[in-house]
């Protein structure tokens, strides 16, 4: 730690180290002034090619003319030194046309080539890409949907075994085994208001049971509210749902 504060101290006080981030700032004008100075007596080689005028390096592998023409140096000016044809700008670097062999460019300092159509190019395709998978996803799914269910008497939960005891554990209800585990009946149910929260949820055409925001305060009760208003939502065919494992995936139906 004394070895630390000493180096520290050194630093603060030893000329050459207090000077040195002035140093830094003159080798960088340096650069420019080089750089700029490099592309001048380069480019006082060629003209315009549409109106013969002078030419100014504006922008990484880029020159202009004061006509507003504007064009890459390289693929203009320069040929391949291996076979003396036409240089092709890939990704990062150019290449002949005739055997791809990489050339360097005359017409960059020390920058590296970044071709940008090529990159609007690839996220375009990425995008399309992403998009035909959902399309392909949400056909799968809507293909793995079970048929429709006719309801030709009112449903009683005891006819079928199990399914009140399955109901309450895709709920929650059997995860507190005591005996006052049953609903508090004091809170106010408002059906309208979970509908309209499951319809704001359902922005992007379905969404899972389990990914919808709770309403109320009680998680357990908030559940089964929002089920019990899954159902007759089902019922006036605003939704459909299908089951996948232990969640439920709640489509909108468009009218």
């Amino acid at each position: 730690m004394p070895r630390q504060n000493s180096d520290l101290h050194e630093g603060q006080t030893n000329p050459l180290v207090k000077e040195l981030h002035r140093v830094h700032i003159r080798i960088s004008h340096l650069k420019e002034k080089t750089k700029i100075f490099y592309f001048h007596v380069l480019l006082s080689r060629y003209q315009c090619p549409k109106c013969n005028g002078e030419l100014t390096m504006t922008g990484q592998n880029q020159c202009s003319c004061s006509c507003g023409e504007a064009f890459d140096p390289t693929l203009a000016f320069q040929k391949s030194a291996c076979c003396g044809t036409q240089l092709i700008r890939k990704t990062f670097h150019y290449v002949c046309s005739r055997c791809k062999k990489v050339n360097p460019s005359r017409f960059l300092f020390d920058e590296r080539i970044f071709d940008r159509a090529y990159f609007c190019e690839m996220m375009k395709a990425s995008r399309a890409k992403a998009k035909k998978k959902k399309q392909e996803m949400i056909k799968l799914i809507m293909e793995a949907r079970s048929g429709e269910l006719p309801l030709l008497q009112e449903p009683c939960l005891e006819s079928v075994p199990g399914l009140i005891a399955d109901l309450d554990h895709f709920v929650g209800a059997d995860e507190d085994g005591s005996d006052d585990a049953a609903l508090e009946t004091n809170s106010v149910f408002s059906m309208d208001d979970y509908r309209s929260h499951i319809l704001s949820a359902l922005d992007c055409g379905s969404r899972f049971f389990s990914k919808i925001n709770n309403l109320g305060a009680d998680l357990r009760e908030d559940r089964v509210y929002r089920f019990v208003t899954l159902v007759f939502m089902q019922n006036e065919q605003e939704i459909d749902l299908t089951q996948y494992d232990n969640d439920l995936l709640i489509e909108r139906i468009e009218t």
